[in-house]
């Protein structure tokens, strides 16, 4: 199974969020980028790839410590931004420490319970994906930020740690999306339930 650690925002944050995508997706070059589908929309923490299901109860009990070990969060989405030519997205602002350490954390986890590191490798980034630009395009990235570089969303708590299975696209269809289905969840800064009282162990 393909899973990641995420954050995920309530609806108001999303729809504050979908209100400032509207005009973007407006812009020249907006048709030949493929946007992400709002009831996915997520920070993610770590990702881990491909889990092996003997893995999974380490990793959830792990997971559910370190949920315990950090408390909730005030966030809001702010503002955007690019990776390269390839990924438009918007960032976050608010207990941005908090949650860099919420990310280590979960992420040394995954290490414990036997789960490699990003294979990707990548730094955590605070951000949430709004689009895509396939390999080919040239569609310049930097009027979308442009446009994303006032808006500022109101501040919400994260409070659940959330563990996402993700399924790629396979009908080959234009426009498909990737499935996203959280298959496991913990509250933050709560005592978690049996088998996860060893939280001393991790890091």
């Amino acid at each position: 199974m393909r899973l990641f650690t995420a954050l995920l925002p309530p609806a108001a944050a999303v729809a504050e969020l979908t209100a400032a995508v509207a005009p973007l997706r407006r812009l020249p070059g907006a048709d030949d980028l493929r946007w992400t589908a709002t009831g996915g929309w997520h920070l993610t923490l770590a990702f881990f790839g491909e889990v092996a299901d003997e893995l999974r109860p380490e990793l959830d009990e792990r997971l559910a410590r370190a949920a315990h070990r950090h408390e909730p969060l005030t966030l809001r989405l702010a503002g955007g931004g690019h990776f390269g030519r390839g990924t438009l997205w918007t960032g976050a602002e608010g207990d941005l420490a908090a949650l860099a350490r919420l990310a280590a954390s979960v992420r040394a986890a995954g290490r414990r319970a036997g789960v490699p590191d990003d294979p990707a490798g990548h730094a955590f980034r605070a951000h949430l994906t709004l689009a895509r630009a396939p390999r080919s395009s040239r569609v310049p990235l930097t009027p979308f930020t442009d446009a994303l570089g006032t808006f500022s969303g109101s501040a919400w708590t994260a409070g659940t740690l959330s563990l996402v299975a993700s399924s790629l696209p396979r009908s080959g269809e234009p426009g498909e999306q990737p499935r996203y289905d959280t298959v496991a969840a913990w509250p933050l800064g709560r005592t978690p339930g049996p088998g996860g009282g060893r939280a001393a162990a991790d890091g």
